[in-house]
């Protein structure tokens, strides 16, 4: 007799995700996940403003990849996940992103790409207030310390003349 397969439970999840999760990269991110979980599926967009994601594999798998598209990270913000299980049916052969139309498409990129500008240009914002906060403490600084180095010389200009007088007078 052959020793028993142990085989894992396989499940299938089919998952509407809302929020701010179009024209966002989110089918991306998703997809990215769904390969390094080694799930098997679709991501694909629906009309008018949710991502339906449907994935198949370990049990254990899916569950912690549901954990994981819950994305809430600029300009992804996933509001909510409606997930249903099912029975893996093993009809997938690896993990997709389904296109719409690809003027639809080129859009859609096209609006991320945006959206990742928009954010890339206030961290560049906050980036150049912080330096130069840096900056103008770094020059305050400086000047002081020319003054105090200006008043040292002067003082040790001053003495060091005191001290010639003396000697001449001597």
């Amino acid at each position: 007799m052959h020793p028993a397969v142990s085989r894992t439970a396989q499940a299938r999840a089919v998952i509407i995700a809302k929020g701010d999760v179009q024209r966002v990269g989110y089918r991306d991110a998703v997809e990215r996940i769904a390969r390094k979980m080694k799930l098997t599926g679709f991501v694909e967009n629906v009309k008018p403003y949710d991502v339906r994601i449907v994935c198949e594999g370990d049990k254990a798998r899916v569950e912690g990849f549901i954990k994981q598209i819950n994305i809430s990270e600029f300009p992804i913000d996933v509001e909510d996940l409606d997930v249903k299980f099912e029975d893996s049916t093993g009809e997938f052969e690896y993990f997709e992103i389904r296109r719409g139309d690809w003027t639809e498409e080129l859009g859609e990129r096209l609006d991320s790409e945006r959206a990742e500008l928009k954010q890339n240009t206030l961290t560049l914002k906050d980036f150049r207030k912080e330096t130069n906060e840096v900056l103008k403490g770094f020059r305050e600084d400086t000047n002081d310390n020319f003054k105090l180095l200006h008043s040292d010389l002067t003082n040790h200009d001053i003495a060091a003349q005191n001290r010639i007088e003396n000697l001449a007078e001597g």
